[in-house]
């Protein structure tokens, strides 16, 4: 039997606890008595809380009396997370869970409660691609991946936004199941099209834009996002911004918390992959569109960002081959 646990908390988004929880009771359906999940929800004093929507949730147990070991320990998010002080209590809790269970992280927003347990200092973790430059910014320890819909980490597993941990607890299924039993899950849920963790949640590389279209940096990014072909070195791009080369990297990448070089990089990666994900493009059409200038290029990037190849990516990820 597995065993999951769920944390809640005054404001949380009760989508981050069905959508798991749904999977894993679905998933109990197609395994033996034996293998299937027994889960829970935990609150700091047992008792309901109202989530974000105004639903009132009700737990199974207080934090003392969810200690684990759990093969599942999970926080979720809650809208207003990011800015809250995060309730000493359960900072206690995930750490206490995280020490002997054999997988813990978070849902969503549920990376910030991590953040403040000390829980993300070298590890790689992904939350809403809202927040994930602020969860950067708080906790600078953290390897934060702003555009991947799920992020393993050894015994760390971190979601995106509200429905992606619905792909986490699939892909925690596949781990413990096998593909055709997630498969018949994610059908059940008539969760047509099941994203893996290093698909893209919604180009956030793209969507850093300063709110004044007419701001040198604004004018910046949307050169770049057209021009991707281009060399865009940084002396090409400061002469757009109006300002010298030293000046305008140092701003950029305070503003953007990334160098000139990364931000291009990861725009071409990006435009990469949805054209891998979206067409039937050769290889080397795509790395030429993007800008890579080789195939070679565009697989070394593709590797070292995502830690996969082109032509694995797109096995992964294409709607084209499905259709």
């Amino acid at each position: 039997m597995h065993s999951v646990v769920v944390a809640i908390f005054p404001g949380v988004q009760a989508l981050d606890i069905s959508g798991p929880l749904d999977v894993f009771s679905e998933a109990n359906a197609f395994v033996s008595a034996d293998r299937v999940y027994d889960c829970r929800v935990a609150s700091a004093d047992g008792g309901p809380v109202r989530a974000s929507n105004g639903m009132r949730i009700a737990a199974d147990l207080a934090f003392a009396q969810a200690q684990g070991p759990w093969d599942v320990a999970l926080v979720a998010g809650g809208p207003a997370l990011p800015e809250a002080v995060v309730d000493p209590a359960l900072a206690d809790w995930l750490r206490a869970v995280a020490a002997n269970s054999a997988r813990f992280g978070s849902i969503c927003t549920g990376a910030f409660a991590l953040g403040a347990a000390g829980l993300l200092d070298g590890r790689r973790a992904t939350t809403h691609w809202q927040s994930a430059a602020l969860l950067a910014r708080r906790f600078r320890g953290a390897r934060v991946e702003p555009d991947s819909i799920f992020c393993r980490d050894g015994t760390l597993i971190t979601s995106a936004g509200v429905t992606a941990g619905i792909d986490l607890a699939l892909a925690l299924v596949a781990e413990d199941h096998g593909r055709e039993v997630a498969l018949s899950v994610a059908k059940r849920l008539v969760v047509v099209a099941q994203r893996q963790g290093g698909q893209s949640q919604f180009s956030p590389h793209l969507a850093l834009a300063p709110a004044d279209p007419e701001h040198r940096l604004a004018r910046v990014q949307a050169h770049v996002a057209t021009h991707l072909r281009d060399s865009l070195a940084v002396a090409e791009l400061a002469a757009i911004a109006g300002t010298s080369t030293r000046h305008f990297a140092r701003e950029f990448s305070e503003w953007a918390e990334m160098t000139p070089h990364e931000f291009v990089e990861r725009a071409r990666l990006d435009s990469a992959r949805r054209l891998l994900e979206a067409t039937r493009q050769p290889l080397k059409t795509i790395a030429w569109e993007c800008g890579f200038a080789s195939t070679d290029r565009m697989r070394l990037a593709f590797v070292r960002r995502l830690g996969v190849t082109p032509i694995q990516y797109r096995a992964s990820f294409s709607a084209a081959k499905r259709q």
